[in-house]
């Protein structure tokens, strides 16, 4: 139980730290190649923090526990934007680009509502249960391609020449590469501990799935995206949480359901699909009124978030 209880703390230490590195080496790589920092929001740092959520993926299916697989996108995913935007907006108020407004955004939304579409078979055929094959992987997967062609047209487009002092390449690669390393390993150390102390005291796996793996695979994200913010990179903190969701849906489940098999009947409440899709839907409507995320909505996102997790808990 000590040894545990050292390595949660040790892995929030070395996370911290490799968050810091990452967001530095991230933007570094953005300017020495001259291309925008959202688009590195959305590929090297969103992909990288959402190499937890993948591991634990193929970990569970190879194992059989579907609803931790499940459990673990959704749940990351709803604290991606609640949890991570609201705790971003607390520091500072978020600029969010109109390209991002028109597109990234909208087709988060979509992700989001296909992936809960294909979830439920028993609202389209009450003699079905719910379950999720094969070919709603290779759906979800093929969508993820379309969004990686979107990616390849806008990294054609060059950014304007930023005055601010630029990291050379090979510090940006090094810093880029150690802060990766330290934010996986950190989120190992906190997941399999977190896990542990949860098994402990007897909680149940959709409850684990849905809040400590789900909280512990998020922490990448939740550290890179305060961290940028605190350094004035929104660009980055935003194009992470968006880039993540999207990776979630169309990676970290697409692609192993694809490579692996389906998952059986499965288990979830049909809320934990809402909120995901009114998450996606509210970070649309808040960035669409003036282009921000204030203050006030990042106050708001964190009272949905509480809500929503006073009634997992209690459920």
């Amino acid at each position: 139980m000590l040894i545990n209880i050292v390595l949660l703390v040790l892995g929030f230490v070395i996370l911290i730290k490799g968050a810091d590195l990452f967001v530095d080496g991230a933007s570094g790589v953005a300017g020495n190649f001259k291309v925008s920092k959202m688009l590195i929001g959305l590929t090297i740092v969103s992909f990288g923090t959402s190499a937890p959520e993948f591991a634990v993926s193929v970990k569970s299916l190879i194992s059989g526990s579907g609803d931790i697989v499940l459990g673990n996108v959704i749940g990351s995913n709803i604290l991606n934007i609640l949890l991570i935007l609201g705790c971003c907006g607390l520091v500072h108020s978020l600029n969010v680009k109109n390209n991002t407004v028109k597109k990234e955004l909208p087709i988060t939304m979509l992700i989001s509502t296909l992936f809960a579409v294909l979830l439920s078979d028993s609202l389209f055929d009450k003699g079905v249960k719910n379950s999720f094959t094969r070919g709603d992987g290779i759906a979800l997967l093929l969508f993820f391609l379309v969004f990686i062609y979107y990616l390849i047209t806008i990294a054609r487009n060059k950014v304007e020449k930023d005055d601010t002092e630029i990291l050379p390449m090979s510090k940006s690669v090094i810093f880029t590469i150690i802060g990766l390393t330290g934010i996986v390993l950190g989120s190992n150390f906190v997941v399999d501990s977190a896990t542990f102390l949860a098994e402990t005291i007897g909680v149940s796996e959709r409850l684990i799935s849905l809040t400590i793996i789900a909280f512990g695979t998020s922490l990448p994200e939740l550290v890179t995206s305060v961290t940028a913010t605190k350094k004035g990179e929104y660009d980055i903190a935003i194009g992470n949480v968006v880039g993540s969701n999207i990776f979630n849906i169309g990676m970290v489940i697409g692609l192993p359901v694809t490579l692996l098999g389906g998952i059986g009947v499965i288990s979830f409440s049909y809320i934990d699909l809402l909120v995901m899709i009114v998450s996606a839907v509210l970070l649309f409507m808040f960035s669409f009124n003036d282009y921000k995320i204030t203050r006030k909505e990042g106050i708001m996102f964190l009272i949905v978030f509480v809500a929503y997790y006073t009634y997992v808990l209690i459920g």
